[in-house]
C-alpha cells in the first residue's frame, strides 16, 4: 500500500482539527442553532435568520452554525453561545425577540443571559470558569441517563462540514478497518458486539452481513432504510440532519465487510433536510476519497447512491423498498429468494436501518467488545427513543438497553405534565403495541418487550394519560395500518379494513361480545397469510390493548359508554381511508 495514502488521510485529520480548534478557541464566539425538523417546526429557520441580521446590524463578529437536534425536543428553537475556549451557554424555546439581547449582553458583551439560559455544558479543554446561576445540561434528566453514541456529535457539529465530522473522530473507523483489519476482522468486530438490527426484527446484524460476505457474486449492494414512517418516530430523520457522516461511513464499513461493491441509501422523497444532508456528506466524502476508486490507498472501490421513494409506509419493507429502487411500486416480494441471494435489480443485496449502521463507526473504532459491555444480556448497546405524548420533556434520549422502561418515563422524560395520570405507553410503531401503567416496570430488552407484548421497533413512545379513549387509540393505529396497506396480499388488505370496521362500531357503542372473538380470528389470519410484517404484525396494536385494557372494552360494549367521551364521533372509514 503506498505510504501516501495514510499520510493523505493523516493530513485531512490535521487540517480537520485544526479548523475545529479554530471554531472553539479561535477568536470570534461560536452560535450553534438547532435546525432538524423539531426545530423548524418551532420557528429556528427564523430565528437563525434573525441572529445574523442582529450580528450584522450589531457590527459583532462570530461564527454561524446551523447544527442538529441535541434531543431536547421541547426545548426547540434551542441556541447555544460558546466564547473563544469558553463553555456552551444553551438558550432554550428561543423566539425571534430574545435574539437582539442575547447578542448583544452575551455574544457581543460575554455576559450571559441568566434568566433565558437552559443550561450550560462543560468543554473537556476549556479552563474558563462555568457560568454562574446556570445549571449543567449534562445534569438534566433527559441527559443523565444517556449513553450517547450514535448521537454523540448530534447538535455539535455542523452536518454539512465534514470537515467537523473528521474532526471528533470521524473517518477513523473504515482508515482502521482498510488499514489494520480484513474484511473478515472487520466483520467479527461486528459479530462480537452483539449489534441487532434496530428497525425492528432485532435481528443479529453480522449474521444478517455474513449472508452477503459469503455469497461469491462479483456484484453486490448495501442497502439503508431510511424510509421512516411511524407516528411517534423521528430518530432516523435526526442522525440524518445532524450526523449523516455516522451513516455514510457505517454504509460504507458494510460494503468493505460484505464485499460489496454499491451502496444505496433510501429516503423518502420530500424530506429535504435529511435529504440535502445526507447528499452533502456523500459528495464532500468522495472529494476527500473516502468513496470512489482505491479509497484510502486499499484495493477497495466503492459508490453510494442517494435513492428517494414516493409516499409509502410499506416501503420500509426491505423487499418493497427494492422495488421501489427499482421504480416499480413498493409492494413485498414472495421469499425465498431472499436479498442475500436475489436482491436489488438481481443481485444479492443487504437492508439494514439508519440506526443499525450509524452504530457501525464507533464499534469497528472502539472494538466490538466495547459495544457488548453496555446493555442487558443478548440485547447489547444502547436503544434511541422517541419521547412524545403528554410528558413533562419530549425528544430524543439514547440510552443503555437494560434501563427499566418505568425510569425513561418517570426520570428521563420527567413524568406526565399538569398533573396527569400516565394510562398506557404506545411502542414501536403502529405495528408496536401499548403497555399499561401498571405494566411498565420492566427492563429495556427485545426480548422482555416482546415477551411483554410491546417492541423496540421503531424507538417511537408516546404516552397516554386517563383522556385518552383506548379503544379510540387502537382504532387510530388501524386505520393507519389499513390507509398503508398496499394492497398485496388478501390477509392484510381485507384484514385491516375488517378490523377497522369492528372497531368503529365499538367505538360507536355498537358492539358486541363476538366482535372481540371476530377481531382475534382475523388477527390470526393476517399473522399466517401475510407476506410481510405489516400484515402479520399488524394484530399486535389490537392484542396488546385488549390484553391490558379488556375491561375498557368490555365497558364501550356491555355498558355502552366510553369512559373518556372521546371515541363517539366517527373519525375514520375503510371505504374512505382506503388508497
Amino acid at each position: 500500500m503506498p505510504d501516501s495514502f495514510p499520510s493523505s488521510f493523516l493530513e485531512v485529520s490535521e487540517e480537520a482539527v485544526k479548523r475545529w480548534e479554530a471554531l472553539n478557541a479561535g477568536e470570534r464566539p461560536w452560535i450553534r442553532i438547532g435546525t432538524a425538523i423539531c426545530g423548524e417546526a418551532a420557528g429556528a429557520f427564523a430565528v437563525a435568520d434573525a441572529v445574523e441580521t442582529e450580528l450584522e446590524s450589531q457590527g459583532v463578529s462570530a461564527e454561524v452554525s446551523r447544527v442538529g437536534c441535541l434531543g431536547l425536543c421541547f426545548a426547540e428553537p434551542l441556541l447555544d453561545v460558546q466564547l473563544p475556549g469558553g463553555h456552551r451557554v444553551f438558550y432554550g424555546n428561543v423566539d425571534v425577540d430574545d435574539v437582539s439581547e442575547i447578542v448583544s449582553a452575551h455574544v457581543s458583551g460575554g455576559k450571559p443571559v441568566t434568566a433565558k439560559a437552559l443550561g450550560y455544558l462543560p468543554q473537556e479543554m476549556s479552563d474558563a470558569p462555568v457560568p454562574d446561576g446556570i445549571p449543567d445540561l449534562n445534569q438534566h434528566p433527559m441527559r443523565i441517563w444517556e449513553d450517547r453514541i450514535v448521537v454523540r456529535n448530534h447538535g455539535n457539529i455542523d452536518p454539512m462540514d465534514i470537515y467537523q465530522y473528521v474532526a471528533n473522530g470521524g473517518y477513523q473507523a473504515l482508515h482502521k478497518s482498510l488499514n489494520e483489519l480484513n474484511r473478515e476482522q472487520t466483520l467479527d468486530e461486528v459479530k462480537a458486539s452483539g449489534l441487532r438490527g434496530r428497525g425492528g426484527a432485532a435481528f443479529p446484524t453480522a449474521t444478517k452481513w455474513s449472508f452477503l460476505a459469503g455469497n461469491p457474486a462479483p456484484e453486490k449492494y448495501v442497502l439503508c432504510n431510511c424510509e421512516e414512517g411511524d407516528p411517534g418516530a423521528f430518530n432516523d430523520k435526526n442522525i440524518l440532519e445532524s450526523d449523516p457522516g455516522s451513516l455514510v461511513e457505517g454504509v460504507i464499513i458494510a460494503g468493505y465487510a460484505t464485499g460489496a461493491s454499491k451502496g444505496y441509501i433510501f429516503i423518502r422523497h420530500g424530506h429535504n433536510g435529511p435529504i440535502d444532508r445526507c447528499r452533502a456528506a456523500v459528495e464532500q466524502a468522495r472529494e476527500l476519497g473516502f468513496l470512489g476508486e482505491n479509497i484510502m490507498g486499499s484495493d477497495f472501490s466503492y459508490e453510494i447512491e442517494i435513492a428517494l421513494t414516493g409516499d409509502s409506509y410499506v416501503a420500509g419493507e426491505e423487499s418493497a423498498l427494492m422495488e421501489a429502487i427499482e421504480g416499480k411500486r413498493a409492494m413485498p416480494r414472495f421469499r425465498p429468494p431472499f436479498p442475500a441471494q436475489v436482491g436489488l435489480f438481481g443481485k444479492p443485496t443487504n437492508i439494514n436501518n439508519v440506526k443499525t449502521l450509524a452504530y457501525v463507526p464507533e464499534i469497528v473504532s472502539k472494538g466490538g467488545e466495547w459495544f457488548a459491555g453496555i446493555g442487558h444480556d443478548t440485547s447489547t448497546g444502547t436503544v434511541i427513543l422517541c419521547l412524545s405524548g403528554n410528558l413533562k420533556y419530549t425528544g430524543m434520549v439514547e440510552v443503555p438497553l437494560g434501563m427499566n422502561l418505568k425510569d425513561v418515563i418517570y426520570e428521563a422524560a420527567g413524568g406526565m405534565r399538569d398533573g396527569k395520570t400516565l394510562k398506557f405507553l404506545q411502542t414501536g410503531g403502529p405495528l408496536g403495541g401499548v403497555l399499561g401503567a401498571d405494566n411498565i416496570d420492566i427492563l429495556l430488552d427485545f426480548e422482555v418487550l416482546r415477551a411483554a407484548g410491546a417492541i423496540v421497533g421503531s424507538g417511537g413512545l408516546i404516552a397516554a394519560d386517563d383522556s385518552v379513549c383506548i379503544v379510540d387509540m387502537t382504532r387510530s393505529l388501524i386505520a393507519f395500518c389499513q390507509y398503508e396497506s398496499c394492497g398485496k396480499c388478501f390477509p392484510c388488505r381485507m384484514g385491516m379494513s375488517h378490523l377497522l370496521e369492528v372497531l368503529e362500531r365499538i367505538c360507536q357503542l355498537e358492539g358486541t361480545s363476538e366482535d372481540l372473538t371476530l377481531m382475534r380470528s382475523i388477527g390470526e389470519n393476517m399473522q399466517a397469510g401475510s407476506l410481510c410484517g405489516h400484515g402479520q404484525l399488524g394484530f399486535n396494536p389490537v392484542s396488546s390493548a385488549l390484553r391490558y385494557f379488556g375491561p375498557e372494552f368490555d365497558t364501550h360494549i356491555i355498558d355502552r359508554i366510553c369512559p373518556t367521551g372521546t371515541c363517539l364521533t366517527p373519525r375514520y372509514s375503510p371505504a374512505l381511508a382506503r388508497r
